[in-house]
């Protein structure tokens, strides 16, 4: 079989196929974008409503069935405060103080009391003080099975303590001390039992802890204060026999505690007396160097220049007189001669008041000369015993080694010995009167209603979980559905320019498009308007409507464009070279004895086959009887000189041709033309089966003007694009009217 794609230049070579967007099809279609929005995203569920319904409404019936098979429960609680520290219940030497205060992290001590109060002991003490394992009560409120005659009691009691730990709630907030205590069973009086005990025997088990610990550590001071007592008494034995034994006498406080090394000797009187001589030698050492020093500004000097002399009052009130005297003699020397009697009594009376000076002098001298002497020998005597004492201390300094040595000892005994009988005093004041840490701020009352299952609850869970799961489905969904559903399914999913959208047709195809107001006309009219611009040179001269797959509308689509072109005054002739399953003829009402098929097996002309129809410049060419090879009969070369002929006779040649998949034909027609419109019936193409088509074209070097959506029907798209499409427009005023 021969193709004829390369016999001759094709006239389609020199034009371009326009390719249609949104805007260019004069309708507001929702664009692809790279982002799904919110309108997108309410059409989508909008599209799935029933199915999102079905799935939330089957998950709400399941969560109340399952709650009205759930036994009721009822929880009861109790809050009990967790301190750090237990109140002082005997002063401040009565303190009793919690462990947990030596805590640096306080989070860590508050989360181990959570972990106590959940530890298997403490569910241990609850059961023992309830006697829970052999209630049979108890079982039945907690969903076990009643212990029989062959069921051991170490058995049971494993049971109960599985059924307290796990129906056991434990709760303490982030920023509290208030710890809620929480117990869940089918009985409400039993629930604020066991919560109750628990609380009870929280605190019980805290305060027994102190006990035991307090009890330990009295007993083991006392046995460490007797050891101490026996040291202390032997020590002290062996520093007083050694003292006596060297002569030392130690004057030591045995109440004060020592601070360091050299307080711990003591003194003796020895070392006292030597402390005491020393300080008074340095006092008669200081006195000595101090009249010393008033002796030798005496005697080296003038004796009227000493400070010693000129401080004695006398001796002032001799100088005032003598100067008294002298300037008296020497008025009286100026007016008499010098043997004058007053002259004479002046001068004897200043020689008696010079000799008082003297005498007065001399005596200040002598008075200072023995304070000297006294000074000197007492700093001699004393110096005398204080080396004597240095001596005698040495001496006893050597004997005092070892006696330091027994007093240290003696002192650290006694040290440890008032700290361990302080201690002892103390834990005997607090053992039995401990305080808690722990204080119960409300106790758990049966509740009056259960706690589980809450239908509200139940029905909020299995809400989110539908619409999750809902949502997965629709997602899902979406994802795997491949078929050309919408408009904007042709440029997203085939890459391919859409030229219109046609509606489905409520009655049959031929009545709606021989009424030019009904919504079929008025789609077919904007197909044929688009068409006029499908190549830069206006409305290709060859045009070939065919499908992937049969009845998906190629033959009306193909008979309305014509009709269309037609009717704007284009001269059309339509051929129907779909010679397997023919059905132009149908639609016009005409007779199919002659057609294409004549032409191709004979010399017939073809004004011996041209049809015309009621419509002025519409001429139609039926397939003719079918031959039994129709695939030889369209690669002939006659047929490509017949659409020569018909292209050279008519403005534009419609083709309807056979469906693409699973026939030669449609592709060998597409390389004889200008231009493919390819058919798509909403809801039925698939990607795939397109995506194939459209390649067999492309293979043919085929020029693919664009697509036509077929039986779109915008309420089965949940109305997405109801708002875009207006097909009843003529027919909406008049039915308002007549409702009216």
């Amino acid at each position: 079989m021969a193709t004829v794609v390369d016999a001759r230049p094709r006239r389609a070579d020199r034009n371009i196929p326009y390719q249609f967007d949104a805007e260019d099809l004069g309708e507001t279609l929702p664009t692809a974008r790279g982002g799904v929005s919110l309108r997108d995203l309410a059409l989508t569920i909008r599209a799935n409503a029933v199915l999102i319904a079905a799935i939330i409404g089957g998950f709400l019936v399941l969560a109340l069935i399952i709650t009205l098979l759930q036994t009721p429960k009822y929880s009861a609680k109790a809050t009990i405060q967790i301190n750090s520290q237990s109140d002082s219940v005997l002063g401040q030497t009565g303190t009793v103080e919690q462990e947990s205060a030596n805590y640096f992290d306080q989070d860590r001590f508050l989360q181990t009391q959570l972990d106590i109060l959940q530890s298997r002991g403490l569910a241990l003490r609850v059961s023992q003080r309830l006697k829970l394992a052999s209630d049979p009560a108890f079982f039945k409120a907690a969903g076990l099975g009643a212990p029989d005659s062959s069921t051991s009691s170490a058995a049971a009691q494993e049971s109960v303590l599985g059924a307290l730990k796990s129906n056991l709630s434990a709760e303490l907030p982030r920023n509290s001390r208030i710890a809620s205590i929480g117990f869940t069973t089918a009985d409400p009086g039993l629930s604020a039992r066991v919560a109750n005990a628990f609380a009870d025997e929280f605190i019980a088990a805290n305060l027994q802890r102190k006990f035991d610990s307090s009890a330990y550590a009295r007993s083991f001071i006392a046995d460490q204060l007797a050891n101490a007592k026996t040291r202390l008494a032997g020590s002290e034995i062996a520093l007083n026999n050694y003292a006596r034994q060297n002569g030392l006498i130690r004057t030591r406080d045995v109440a004060t505690p020592s601070n360091g090394d050299n307080h711990l000797q003591g003194s003796s009187v020895t070392t006292d007396s030597l402390l005491q001589l020393n300080e008074a030698a340095n006092t008669a050492r200081a006195a000595r160097i101090a009249a010393e020093g008033r002796w030798q500004a005496l005697s080296g000097a003038g004796a009227l220049n000493s400070p010693e002399v000129l401080s004695n009052p006398a001796v002032q009130s001799l100088l005032g007189q003598r100067a008294d005297v002298q300037s008296k003699l020497q008025q009286a020397r100026a007016k008499y001669l010098p043997d004058h009697p007053v002259v004479i009594a002046l001068k004897a009376q200043a020689a008696a008041v010079d000799q008082q000076l003297k005498a007065l002098v001399g005596a200040v001298r002598g008075s200072v000369k023995a304070q000297y002497d006294a000074a000197a020998d007492s700093e001699k005597k004393l110096e005398g015993q204080v080396a004597s004492l240095k001596t005698a201390t040495l001496g006893e300094q050597d004997r005092s080694v070892q006696y330091n040595l027994l007093a240290r000892e003696a002192d650290t005994n006694r040290t440890i010995y008032d700290g361990l009988l302080q201690r002892f005093k103390e834990l005997n004041a607090a053992a039995g009167i401990s305080a808690s840490n722990l204080v119960i701020i409300d106790r758990a009352d049966p509740p009056a209603g259960p706690s589980s299952p809450s239908l509200f609850k139940n029905l909020l869970i299995a809400l989110a979980v539908g619409i999750i799961a809902s949502g997965l489905v629709v997602f899902l969904r979406e994802q795997f559905d491949d078929s050309i559903r919408v408009p904007e399914d042709i440029e997203q999913k085939l890459d391919l320019s859409l030229l219109g959208v046609i509606p489905r047709a409520l009655d049959n195809p031929g009545t709606e498009l021989a009424d030019p107001k009904s919504p079929l006309s008025e789609s077919y009219n904007s197909l044929g308007s688009r068409l006029l611009y499908a190549t830069g040179e206006g409305v290709p001269e060859t045009i070939l409507v065919t499908s992937a797959q049969p009845t998906e509308g190629k033959s009306v689509t193909s008979l309305a464009i014509a009709s269309n072109l037609a009717r704007i005054g284009k001269r059309v002739v339509l051929i129907d070279l779909d010679l397997r399953r023919p059905s132009l003829h149908r639609n016009i009402g005409a007779e199919n004895t002659r057609g294409m098929s004549t032409l191709l097996t004979s010399q017939d002309t073809l004004d011996s086959v041209l049809l015309a129809t009621g419509q002025d410049r519409l001429t139609v060419i039926t397939s003719g009887p079918t031959p039994p090879n129709p695939a030889d009969l369209l690669a002939s070369a006659r047929l490509q000189g017949l659409i020569d002929d018909l292209a050279e006779r008519f403005d534009v040649v419609v083709i309807d041709s056979p469906p693409v998949l699973g026939l030669a034909d449609a592709p060998l027609l597409s390389a004889l033309v200008d231009g493919v419109v390819m058919v798509i019936e909403a809801g039925r193409g698939r990607r795939g089966a397109l995506k194939s088509s459209l390649r067999r074209l492309r293979s043919m070097r085929a020029i693919l003007l664009g697509a036509v959506l077929t039986k779109f029907d915008p309420k089965k798209s949940a109305n997405r694009y109801s708002d875009y499409y207006g097909y009843d427009y003529y027919n909406s005023e008049p039915d308002t009217a007549a409702r009216g």
